[in-house]
């Protein structure tokens, strides 16, 4: 473990941001945790980090699931004076984290899509007047420039950042907006940042290191050694997986969690699970809000004894109890598999994590994987599209993710590269189509309005059929015809929503840029951006490969687990399929089949049906693979009888074949 050292009573130190700091002894630290969280010590490596904060500087906090990382952060807010920012991508996790803040009498909150618009004003006043300690926000909220703006009246004492390894390069696609946090804390002029992850290689912490410039000796890592944790590795056949994990549930005790790669499959396991007498959900980003929270819920009371699911569960999930984490299908990466069998045994008593690892399983994941990836052509298309709309300008995601056929993250991720490269200035963000209902006669909202704002009403609800209807309004196109500004109109219909005239229903997101400077050749600043996400698709690909590894491993696993951490261990862990004498296996997949004739010729029927959202042998390759892509789901393509027709098959052979017949 890397520790930091301050003597104490020493002088206040000029660090940087705003004002001067003075280290806190330890003492009076031990007080307030005491008083607000009940605890008389705090765990290993939570001192270290409280201490460089306290002290005025950045750290790094590496800590295994459940390792006690929010407390670093949560323990100097109270100490400091100022408002701490923790940026968070759970909406769940902060909404469970501000509840448990103030039945502790602590001043927290939160900014996220879930609040009102008046609680959301309220909170925002809060802030500004400093009356609280800690505010939860998403990182695409501190992304916003706006909220930006509205900080710089804000006395920050820290920003505290987790799942931080998403800022490295391997994890952008999963929020964009983390690429941009360590500019913005600049921006801000914040020294004291807390970086929190519970999964980061060498590499990936040398890049967080380098981004929030923090010093080597105020890194702080515990170990992700956990005697309690069996590991284990079943070489396994698609068709003997079932019968292993029901009898692997039947033996291990309760409740476990089984992860699974797909949604479908979540269901299908579930199903089969609680045919065969056992207590068994499936939880998936598929699934209702609520359903999900209920899911949750019953799992955490107990009520529950097994959930199976997609990586969508386990984020933000203290449960101490779980005996069994069980990979029903093979994890994407060895972070990831390390982030979600340390969710087992959190009480110290021992618990199970095992692997059905199948060869076959690859072909899915190397899918997901390139289905992510565009290719130049289509990113300078996007480019083509957004930097030729004029000095300002406002774009939707969604909208450039259709025409483009590119993932909406990754369109994000193009714009924040562009964020980052000064070519562009991200602005609001704002609905642009209102739906309005009258809530009394036309007449009477009319009524007491000056001439141009009452021709601007008449002008707006002309096309109104019939009173209590609905009505349809594109807010950019109605503005223009008027000859006012859109933030203008905007203003007009919330007034009469607040004067309760009307009610307003918004859809339609879009964001505002400013071009900062010309971008150049748009095809070689495309084709830069294209070799950045191939490098990802190959690191994914790399990663994969480590996880079917674990199988061929001739030594002991927790020992080559915690190697790719970059800790060292010297003797191997004694609770292993190694250490118990468990041969290694070296995974193969089944050879691919060949492609029938009557798929063939499936396959050629379609491409003459001329789908615009299937003009590429790339397209074509992801919707034979049952990849859906943003263009292929607006034309409801899915319900084609060649969706997914060789999703069997590795992505590389299809797109082979998918070239043959263009």
């Amino acid at each position: 473990m890397q520790v930091s050292h301050r003597k104490e009573n020493q002088a206040p130190v000029k660090l940087g941001g705003r004002g001067w700091f003075l280290p806190i002894e330890m003492a009076v630290v031990k007080d307030v945790l005491k008083k607000f969280f009940g605890f008389e010590e705090l765990r290993a490596g939570q001192e270290e980090v409280v201490s460089v904060l306290l002290a005025g500087r950045p750290a790094l906090a590496v800590f295994p699931t459940g390792g006690g990382k929010s407390l670093c952060y949560q323990l100097p807010a109270l100490m400091l004076d100022g408002t701490a920012l923790v940026v968070s991508p759970l909406l769940a996790l902060m909404k469970d984290q501000v509840d448990g803040l103030l039945r502790k009498e602590v001043k927290a909150a939160r900014l996220d899509s879930t609040l009102s618009a008046e609680e959301y004003a309220k909170t925002v006043t809060r802030l500004l007047r400093g009356e609280m300690k800690l505010l939860y926000v998403s990182p695409e909220k501190i992304g916003n420039s706006d909220f930006q703006k509205l900080l710089k009246d804000v006395d920050i004492s820290l920003v505290a950042i987790d799942e931080a390894h998403c800022i490295s390069e391997w994890g952008h696609n999963f929020r964009p907006d983390y690429l941009k946090l360590a500019r913005i804390c600049r921006q801000l002029k914040v020294s004291r940042i807390l970086a929190l992850t519970a999964t980061a290689t060498l590499k990936v912490e040398a890049d967080i290191r380098r981004q929030f410039r923090i010093s080597k000796s105020d890194v702080v890592k515990l170990s992700f050694h956990r005697e309690n944790l069996d590991l284990r590795v079943t070489p396994c056949v698609q068709e003997e997986r079932k019968a292993l994990l029901l009898e692997r549930l039947g033996k291990n005790g309760q409740p476990s969690v089984v992860y699974v790669t797909r949604q479908e499959t979540a269901e299908e396991v579930a199903t089969f699970l609680a045919k065969n007498g056992l207590g068994a959900r499936a939880y998936h980003a598929g699934l209702p809000t609520e359903l999900r929270r209920e899911i949750q819920d019953a799992f955490m009371s107990g009520r529950l004894d097994i959930v199976v699911a997609t990586i969508a569960f386990g984020m933000g999930v203290d449960k101490s109890n779980i005996r069994s984490v069980i990979h029903y299908n093979l994890p994407k990466s060895l972070e990831n598999y390390t982030q979600e069998i340390g969710r087992a045994g959190r009480d110290g008593e021992p618990a199970i994590c095992e692997m059905l690892a199948c060869a076959d399983d690859r072909t899915v994941l190397e899918n997901f994987i390139f289905s992510d990836t565009p290719s130049s052509v289509a990113v300078r298309n996007l480019l083509e599209r957004v930097l030729r709309l004029g000095k300002d300008f406002d774009v939707s995601v969604y909208d450039l993710a259709t025409s483009c056929d590119i993932r909406q993250t990754v369109v994000e991720t193009i714009l924040a590269y562009l964020e980052m490269a000064g070519i562009v200035e991200r602005r609001g963000r704002f609905f642009d189509t209102y739906r309005i209902k009258l809530l009394q006669p036309l007449e009477k909202v009319l009524a007491g309005r000056k001439g141009a704002e009452k021709k601007l009403l008449q002008g707006v609800f002309a096309a109104l059929d019939a009173e209590w209807k609905w009505l349809s309004v594109k807010i950019s196109e109605v503005a223009d015809s008027a000859g006012i500004s859109a933030e203008k109109l905007r203003e007009t219909l919330s007034e009469l929503e607040e004067a309760g005239d009307v009610v307003l229903k918004k859809s339609g997101w879009r964001q505002g840029f400013r071009l900062k400077k010309e971008p150049g050749d748009l095809r070689e600043l495309a084709g830069t951006m294209a070799v950045s996400f191939q490098k990802r698709e190959a690191t994914d690909l790399d990663r994969l490969d480590q996880v079917l590894k674990l199988s061929s491993a001739k030594c002991c696993l927790t020992k080559l687990l915690l190697k790719h951490f970059g800790e060292k261990m010297i003797v191997d862990c004694g609770h292993c399929d190694r250490c118990r004498g468990i041969p290694p296996v070296r995974l193969k997949a089944k050879a691919p089949r060949r492609v029938k004739d009557s798929e063939l010729e499936m396959i050629r029927s379609l491409v003459r049906e001329r789908h615009a959202a299937l003009g590429t042998p790339r397209q074509l390759a992801r919707f034979l693979c049952g990849m859906s892509s943003p263009a292929s789901m607006r034309a409801r393509l899915y319900r084609h009888d060649a969706y997914g027709l060789l999703a069997d098959l590795p992505f590389r052979e299809v797109e082979v074949v998918a070239e043959s017949l263009f």
